[in-house]
């Protein structure tokens, strides 16, 4: 029996190698081949060839020098080197101010030592953005006191047994939670925290070079006290480790120097326009945040905004492209609260607004940080039902509901646009469904369609290592290239555009159908979902000329009749 049995086994075993059981890829949208109307083909020739990466990269190199929160000197000095490049490149500017979300926040010196040795474990000039927005500045010498290692530190059982208070608290938990058990609760001087997002991953080498891992650290804040007057600081794990060693052989004490400054000035949004010579009050609005400290989060999108609006004046400018019939415009701002801002103070300008492109992260070098270039939709079905052939990214799903679902043409012609640089670059384009967080989700909110542009997963997502040499000046090149076709040719379509739109939107509905039947034959309230916001999106072609709709009525009323009905139980 046991050597029947053995025999079995390595039958089995054999078999199994000879020929591998791997579970079959999850099938995934396959968009249709389109072909862009001639309008479109010629702004795409016309822009990709002016879209300056070497200029996209010096507004890059030029941002990374700053932690940039509004209303600090970094910010502005963003703000008013962004303002100069395009004035240069001949667009007329403006500058907006607004009541800041925050108090303005930026630090000079923030250095953590061993107190006897005087070994530095984490410094500005080292580590770069290791201390905690909204800390307080120490006596001008620094402060001495005990370090206390908690373990995760998130729970009160953590600090048992424990003496807390004047001490410097060292945990896994995140900067905030050991801020709230430690400082708040219990009276310790300042936190260290070692938190970092699961797709870091600092102890995969597969991920990162030796360096990398020791070094790599997540920036964080907490929140702002006057009273208490704390800091905090996030660290690597090299640092971490010479303090827990060191603690191991006894007590330690730590020397922490901080200096740093609040500002309470207006935070500041720039926004440049090429106005449209037919519908003057439509616009096409194109947004990057300002704030943050990193070279692709958001020097990037930045640099990339700023010179594919420099490429579209040029193209116009040589003849190359006529005016666009709409406005475009284009703004630099802080995040979210910017975007906000500007739909409250403008109204009747927002109401214009036909459509939004959100640009973040937009440079990355995809083979350092491993992400890719991604078109995060706008709410669709996919954002709903979840399906392994459109996939969330690491940043999560957000909560959408079916009933807030409006179809419109942005994603399928944006994808589409994407999908030509492809041709000419081999330039990996991908999508997700709709997760929020960036300037897309203000105006998303506002009804207004909008999509963000961005690479993920990114293992220097919000880290010290975020730097001009993880940004590729040829990304930025295919993403300018891409949504500056987009916006003009949104801003310009004829009717003879829309009637190529109809048919790509038809056809993209067909094969998201198809798909759909595919994954799950019998969820027909999913399908019917996917049938309603196609008709949407085809309703939505009617207001997309700039001129003419007389023939673009009749073909979207047909393509919406020829869209199968699907019965819901």
């Amino acid at each position: 029996m046991r050597a029947a049995g053995l025999s079995v086994l390595l039958t089995l075993a054999f078999c199994a190698q000879a020929s591998p059981q791997r579970p079959a890829p999850a099938p995934s949208y396959q968009p249709p081949a389109w072909t862009l109307p001639t309008p479109a083909e010629r702004a795409y020739n016309a822009i990709a060839s002016r879209v300056d990466g070497t200029a996209a990269m010096e507004i890059v190199r030029f941002m990374d020098q700053y932690w940039r929160i509004a209303a600090n000197p970094g910010f502005n000095a963003s703000v008013d080197h962004i303002q100069q490049r395009l004035q240069a490149a001949g667009l007329t500017t403006r500058t907006e101010e607004f009541p800041s979300p925050a108090r303005g926040w930026d630090y000079q010196i923030g250095t953590v030592a061993f107190a006897d040795s005087g070994e530095v474990l984490l410094s500005r000039d080292r580590d770069r953005v290791s201390l905690c927005i909204n800390s307080f500045s120490t006596a001008d010498d620094g402060v001495e006191a005990p370090l206390v290692d908690v373990g995760s530190g998130a729970a009160s059982s953590d600090y048992d047994g424990k003496d807390i208070k004047g001490a410097v608290v060292l945990g896994s938990a995140s900067a905030a939670q050991l801020w709230q058990q430690g400082v708040q609760a219990r009276g310790a001087i300042g936190v260290i925290s070692t938190a970092i997002a699961p797709y870091i991953r600092p102890d995969d080498p597969r991920q990162f070079t030796s360096s990398d891992q020791w070094d790599v650290l997540q920036w964080s804040s907490v929140p702002y006290d006057a009273d208490r007057r704390a800091f905090a600081f996030k660290s690597s794990v090299r640092a971490a480790s010479s303090m827990r060693e060191r603690l191991k052989a006894g007590a330690v004490r730590l020397k922490v120097t901080v200096q740093s400054t609040f500002y309470d000035g207006p935070s500041r949004a720039l926004i440049a326009e090429i106005p449209g010579a037919t519908k003057l009050n439509e616009r096409i609005v194109m947004v990057a945040h300002v704030q943050e400290p990193g070279a692709n989060d958001d020097g990037s999108g930045c640099g990339t905004l700023a010179v594919l609006a420099a490429a579209i004046a040029k193209a116009i400018r040589d003849g190359a492209l006529p005016p666009p019939g709409r406005t475009l415009m284009f703004m630099w701002a802080d995040e979210v609260a910017g975007s906000r801002n500007w739909l409250t103070r403008h109204p009747d300008q927002a109401r214009g607004v036909q459509y939004m492109f959100a640009m973040d992260m937009t440079g990355e070098d995809t083979t350092k940080t491993g992400g890719t270039f991604l078109i995060e939709k706008q709410p669709d079905p996919s954002a709903v039902w979840v399906r392994a052939s459109d996939p969330h990214t690491a940043w999560g799903a957000s909560q959408v509901k079916a009933e807030s679902l409006k179809g419109s043409l942005l994603n399928d012609l944006h994808l589409a646009i994407c999908l030509r640089r492809a041709r000419d670059t081999n330039w990996i384009v991908k999508t997700n469904p709709y997760e929020g967080g960036s300037d897309h989700t203000a105006f998303g909110q506002a009804g207004i369609p909008s999509l963000l542009n961005w690479h993920f997963t990114d293992r220097y997502y919000h880290t010290n290592l975020d730097r001009p040499e993880k940004t590729s000046a040829a990304e930025m090149v295919n993403v300018g290239s891409a949504v500056a076709t987009s916006a003009w040719f949104l801003a310009s379509a004829s009717e003879r555009d829309a009637l190529a739109v109809v048919d790509l939107i038809a056809a993209s509905a067909g094969a998201r159908l198809a798909l759909e039947r595919r994954l799950a034959p019998t969820e027909h309230d999913v399908q019917a979902a996917w049938v309603k916001w196609y008709r949407e999106a085809l309703e939505s072609v009617r207001a997309f000329p700039v001129t003419g709709t007389s023939q673009v009525d009749a073909k979207v009323a047909a393509a919406i009749r020829a869209l199968p009905a699907v019965a819901t139980r």
